[in-house]
This record gives C-alpha cells, structure tokens and sequence, in this order.
C-alpha cells in the first residue's frame, strides 16, 4: 500500500537519516493515513538527541540567526521545525527523541523522561494501540502492539495495562471516549472496564484539558457526539465534565415526550450535529433542557417545568465558566437556552410580537435559534424538523426585520433629546428611549421625528417616580412568544 507522505515531511526524516539516525513518523498522523483519513498534524520520532536535531536543522528551509528554524521550550524531548510551508498544518513538525517515562505524581505529566534509542521503548508509552504505530518514510509499518488489528476491528484499546496506562496520566480517560467517538468505534473491553474503575481520577485533570476534549467529543461526526455522552454517562466520567445533565436521566416528562430529560437532551443534541452545526448549537442543543429537573411539578403526564429556560439558562452558564470556555461563547449558549421556548402560533401572534421578540433575542441570534427549536423538535420525537408554524414565523420575521426594532433605530437619538429637552445625561434620558421605542415597536408609523419629539416632551413632564415606573411597564412588555398567550396558554401546551 502507498502512503502519501508530505514532502515536508520527508525532508525532515531524510535529513536526519542522512545524518545516521533512526526517523519515523508516528502516532495519529499514521493512524490516519492506515484508515484513510486526511492527517491533522504531523509528528516525526527520532533516536536523535534534542541538540543534535537543532543542530541538524539550523539552517533548514532558509533558516538565520534572526529567523530560526528551531524552537525547543520543554523537557519532553520534543523540538519544532519550522519548515515555511504554506500549508498550516505542516508548517511546524515536532521532531521528538525516543524516550521512556517514569513515575506520573500529578496524573499528567511524567516526572522524569529518559531518552532511548529504540522505537519501541518510546512506542510503549504511548495511549493505545491505534496511536503506537510508525511508519519509515517509504511506508514500511512498525507494530509492536497490533494496532493495525485494532483499526481493522474499530476498537480504542490501551498500550499494555489499561489501568496503569490511565494512572500515568487521567486525561487518557476522556482521550479514549474521544478517539472512539471520532472514528465511529468503540472501547475494547478491558480498556473499558479500566476507564470506570479509575473515572474519579479525572478530578485531578485541569478544567481546560476536560474541556478540549469535551469540544472534540461534541464536534465528532455523524452519531459520535450521542455515543460519546451516552459512554461518558455509562462510565461515571460525566460528573467531571458536566454533572448536571446526569440529573437528568430517568427524569420522566410529560404527555407531549416519550422521552426522559436525559435521552431528550442527547437526542437533540444527535440531530444537530448530524446537521453539521457549529459548537455553540449542538452545545445550546445538550444543555437546553438542563433546568427541568430542578423545575419539575407534578408527575406522569401532567407534568411541567415553569421557566425551566431561565433556571436552565444559569446552570448552563455555571457549567460552561466551571469548564472555562470563553465568556463570548458562554453568552451565546445561555442566551439560546433563555429563549428556546418561544410560542409562536399563526393566528395569535402580531407583527409587534414578532418585533418585540427580534429585540428581545437579537436579529443576530434568530437563525441559531430556529437551529435549536429544530433539534429540540425532532430530539422530541415529532416527525418534522420545520412545521408550517416554524416557516411562518420565518415569514413575519423577513417581513418586519427591516421595522425599527431597538435604540439605535429609532428617529431620535439621546443626543437630541437632551437638548430639546434640556436634559443632562442620567437615567431621564434612557427612561424616555425605552418608553419612545415600546410605542415604535407597537406601532412603526410613530417612529418620525416630529411625532417622538412631541411624545418625549409629553413624557419629560412626569417626575423621575413616574417616568421609571412607566418605562419599567415599558421594557417588561412580553412579546406574545414568552408569555405564550399567558399562563392558560402555557397549561394547555405544558409550556412546550
């Protein structure tokens, strides 16, 4: 079988054969290449010492003094070269020195490494099987730990003793669901068995390592993401990375769900990333349902969780900071999650409402939030992703989006009104916007200078007590999508 092997790539173990060392090309680049998938980095391992690979590559690719072509900043051996190509995948190839590892004190990181020069020494440290594979630069394989045999099986098993593998290091726990849920495998029995045994070890790990490979998980393909939860779950790992949807399972819904909080939850969250979504949808689609536990009243078919969006918004947030994932994302994921349970219905919702609800939510936000009701829909068990409701509430949105809809719409600005008004900038100012937008949302054809200037000099005669209170009335105005038509709406749709 013939391997395409980058250029690059050859001429960074050409180099070092030519210098009388031992270069091969390992790890999940190989493992890649043996099933047929594009490679995302590659990494080369060699017998060479760390100082003999600088100086091997100091001049490498046009290096000089002031652009080198080296960068050695750790202790495992491993150095970078910078090879100048276009292609970003291959303009760095770490070139690490065979080495054998000892002692593992924070269940990360070995306490000592010992440089070797034989290649199985180094593959033996290594994760699993898949990954302790190497390959020359003319594509002869070197298997010590029949790895091969495991691809062709579509099974994630570890080098050697599984449970002395995930005592090194603890992150290997989440890596082998990772792996499994990338490729479209499954854990090899005893690895598996291990992973359980010693899934408390993963307390241990920093929270940024659980989160990449949690992000990994969910951006794996087809029905990976389900699978991955469904093992992280099965195997006692999901209290470390987010323990609140295990409050989920086996919590029963109501008439209008076949399925438990828990299945619903990874049922929408398999109908967005079979859709291809980005993270923040087929995060928002796993978390959307969080706060119904803690909301639940009642039980069998009558059932309801009241504003379990909101209370399920907070957790989401909590999760996702434990986890520390950016504040941006953070926002994004809550906010989808606050306004997911939308009521819309054909005959009984105004052109205000939908107004009010694109100021609400965002016109920025409409399209994901569509995204999520279609995966909360179908991770209901209904048929149709987009029912006539859904396109027609799209309808109304392209008919009014371009109707003022916020502040920055409106025909008089802040500026202004301080000074027709004689105003200094305070609250006055922003009391009078909020009531001056309610009226324009309600009604476009106000939104004309002379007609707010009249009603914000109307306004500017009641004292601060009754301006605030009149523009408190004003900004918790519900569009008929969150009040859904008020509480009796909401009893005869169990808030769905």
């Amino acid at each position: 079988m013939n391997f395409s092997i980058p250029n690059e790539v050859k001429d960074i173990t050409s180099t070092l054969i030519k210098a009388g060392h031992k270069a091969h090309v390992v790890g999940g680049s190989v493992r890649d290449l043996l099933i047929g998938r594009t490679p995302k980095d590659w990494d080369v391992a060699t017998d060479a010492r760390p100082e003999e690979i600088q100086k091997l590559f100091s001049t490498f690719a046009g290096a000089t003094a002031d652009r080198p072509a080296t960068v050695y900043e750790n202790e495992f051996g491993t150095v970078g070269i910078k090879t100048r190509s276009e292609n970003k995948k291959l303009a760095v190839i770490e070139v690490t020195t065979f080495r054998k590892e000892e002692t593992y004190s924070d269940l990360r990181h070995p306490d000592q490494v010992t440089f070797t020069g034989s290649l199985e020494e180094d593959l033996a440290r290594r994760d699993f099987t898949i990954n302790a594979i190497a390959m020359s630069e003319n594509g002869e394989i070197f298997d010590p730990f029949e790895g091969r045999d495991d691809l062709e099986s579509k099974l994630v098993r570890a080098v050697g003793d599984p449970r002395k593998r995930f005592s090194e290091d603890a992150l290997r726990l989440l890596r082998a669901v990772r792996f499994a849920a990338e490729l479209g495998f499954n854990l090899e029995e005893e690895t598996e068995a291990a992973v359980k045994s010693h899934s408390k070890l993963l307390s241990k790990i920093a929270k940024e390592r659980i989160r990449d490979e949690f992000v990994k998980i969910l951006m794996s393909p087809d029905a990976g993401p389900k699978w991955g939860l469904e093992e992280l779950n099965e195997l006692n790992l999901l209290e470390n990375v987010i323990p609140e949807l295990h409050e989920g399972v086996g919590v029963g819904q109501n008439k209008h769900h076949i399925y438990t909080v828990w299945e619903h939850n990874i049922l929408s969250l398999d109908y967005a990333a079979k859709q291809s979504y980005e993270l923040e949808i087929r995060m928002a689609a796993l978390l959307h349902d969080l706060g119904k536990p803690r909301t639940k009243e009642g039980d069998g078919s009558d059932s309801t969780f009241y504003n379990h969006e909101v209370v399920g918004a907070g957790m989401a947030k909590d999760a996702l900071e434990r986890l520390r994932f950016p504040s941006d994302f953070i926002k994004k994921v809550a906010h989808l999650i606050r306004y997911h349970m939308f009521y819309y219905n054909v005959d009984e919702v105004t052109s205000a409402g939908v107004r009010r609800f694109i100021n609400r939510v965002g016109p920025e936000n409409i399209p994901d939030l569509v995204k999520l009701r279609e995966a909360d829909r179908i991770g209901s068990g209904v048929p149709k992703a987009v029912p006539y409701k859904l396109r027609h509430l799209m309808y109304m949105i392209e008919k009014v989006k371009r109707d003022p809809i916020s502040h920055k719409m409106l025909k008089v600005k802040g500026d202004e009104l301080m000074h027709v008004l004689n105003l200094n900038p305070g609250p006055r100012v922003g009391w009078i916007l909020s009531i001056l937008l309610e009226s324009v949302i309600d009604d476009p054809s106000k939104n004309d200078t002379d007609l707010l200037l009249k009603h914000a000099k109307e306004l500017n005669r009641l004292n601060d007590e009754e301006l605030q209170a009149k523009a408190t009335i004003a900004s918790e105005t519900k569009t008929e999508f969150e009040s859904g038509i008020e509480e009796g709406m909401k009893k005869k749709y169990y808030v769905r």
